[in-house]
């Protein structure tokens, strides 16, 4: 019999914070209220901006967890893992021929700009990748790095003389960004054209209308259903469930399986026991950056798993100083699941190939290239 059930990771002064923060937003939309000529409020439904506390988890430091002690786990099945960078490689092939082609044809290849704030060793490391990928498939890249402190009118010039540079048909701001700077500013400044990342507001509000298209779509979602798709893992009726709903991941792939027909759920900081819901997933997308969330006991048996967290550890014995952790409790889930993804090798790899199908895409309709 399972010994213990998960600690609740909603504390009351978490929870008393999270109201604090949810406050302060209501006074900021106060002003977008739609009012009568008496100033009298309309409706009563306040603007949603006011409703959007950041999503805040706690760690799972759940140590009661245990299989039934009768369960033998060397006669059982352990989970397929499915392998992002096997696809990735065979897609990454493609591009490349693809960018051989165009350069033969008309002399231009695409070209992707970065810009990267700060110093932080994984983004470091994740634009570093970003670059070598474009290098191996003949792309031209370049990389803008400003330092942690600043102005957001200097990075909103960094994106504002790209989106005028022929030569570059992608922009990336590597996220995340400092405090001090304005994610949502830099979505609209960014050349809709160039949003290589898929998350200018147009692109995101395309993919959630049924009969549009988006230019781009978020290159971690579209590598999560090209993952899905390539794996032979049918979404259609299917019951979905992504934990996490960051404009990033986690709202684009929620809506991405509606629009492959799954039946979505979608779990975040607030949900109550949302292990009852989890486990109820048969494809289970989980993206909140916290490791080893996702226990065993989340995961109904046979349900597939992909975990797009990659949560950097501290690791002296590591070269790059850190080691990657997924949300998912690999030991655990795998027991349980009938596919998952590991991490590092699984979502990463596809988010890599995904940025550079879409900076493929943008020069073909620069260059009007069939």
């Amino acid at each position: 019999m399972m010994v213990g059930y998960f600690m609740r990771r909603m504390t009351a002064s978490w929870q008393n914070k999270a109201l604090r923060q949810r406050s302060s937003f209501t006074t900021m939309a106060h002003n977008s209220i739609l009012k009568d000529n008496h100033g009298c409020q309309i409706l009563m439904s306040p603007p949603l901006v006011s409703l959007d506390s950041p999503d805040v988890w706690a760690p799972n430091n759940d140590t009661y967890f245990q299989f039934p002690s009768n369960r033998n786990f060397s006669n059982e099945q352990a989970a397929a893992v499915i392998n992002g960078q096997l696809m990735a490689d065979e897609i990454r092939s493609k591009i490349a021929c693809e960018v051989r082609r165009m350069e033969d044809s008309i002399g231009n290849v695409p070209g992707l700009a970065v810009i990267m704030v700060g110093e932080r060793r994984d983004s470091q490391t994740y634009v570093r990748n970003k670059i070598l990928a474009c290098e191996e498939v003949g792309m031209v890249s370049t990389v803008t790095a400003l330092p942690n402190d600043c102005t957001e009118d200097e990075l909103l010039n960094a994106v504002a003389s790209f989106n005028v540079d022929p030569s570059f048909h992608g922009i990336l701001v590597q996220l995340p960004l400092p405090q001090h700077l304005d994610v949502r500013k830099i979505s609209d400044v960014l050349s809709l054209e160039k949003d290589v990342d898929g998350f200018h507001p147009i692109n995101i509000g395309n993919i959630a209308m049924r009969g549009r298209e988006p230019l781009f779509i978020s290159c971690t979602p579209k590598g999560c259903i090209e993952l899905l798709i390539r794996s032979g893992i049918e979404m259609m009726g299917k019951k979905a469930v992504v934990i996490g709903r960051s404009n990033i991941v986690g709202l684009p792939a929620s809506l991405l399986l509606q629009r492959h027909h799954a039946t979505v759920s979608v779990v975040h900081a607030f949900t109550e026991n949302p292990e009852h819901i989890t486990r109820e997933a048969d494809i289970l997308i989980t993206a909140v950056g916290m490791p080893n969330l996702v226990r065993g006991n989340w995961v109904k048996p046979g349900a597939v798993v992909i975990d797009v967290g990659t949560n950097p550890i501290e690791d002296a014995s590591c070269e790059c100083g850190y080691r990657l952790l997924g949300d998912v409790c690999y030991e655990e889930a795998a027991r349980v699941a009938s596919a998952i993804t590991p991490v590092p090798g699984g979502i990463g790899p596809m988010t890599i190939a995904m940025l550079l199908c879409n900076t493929l895409g943008a020069a073909k309709r620069a260059y009007n290239f069939i």
